[in-house]
């Protein structure tokens, strides 16, 4: 799934946003998120606490972890 973040691309406001949308979700989808290392996710703790989903990184210089990051 892709969210758009309009406006500042705090991450404050990338966690609350982001949070927002998968609590529209069906606990079906709400396993887990994987990001990139990106600051967007810097409130990543945050966003558990919003929605009861873990946030997974992924390794620095890996895009085969995370194959959607690369190829949207």
């Amino acid at each position: 799934m892709l969210v758009r973040i309009p406006g500042n691309r705090s991450a404050e406001n990338a966690a609350r946003r982001l949070a927002d949308k998968m609590n529209t979700l069906p606990e079906l989808f709400k396993n887990s998120i994987t990001w990139d290392q990106g600051r967007e996710m810097s409130q990543h703790a945050q966003f558990t606490i919003a929605t009861g989903m873990p946030v997974d990184f992924c390794d620095p210089h890996s895009p085969w972890q995370r194959g959607s990051n690369e190829n949207t």
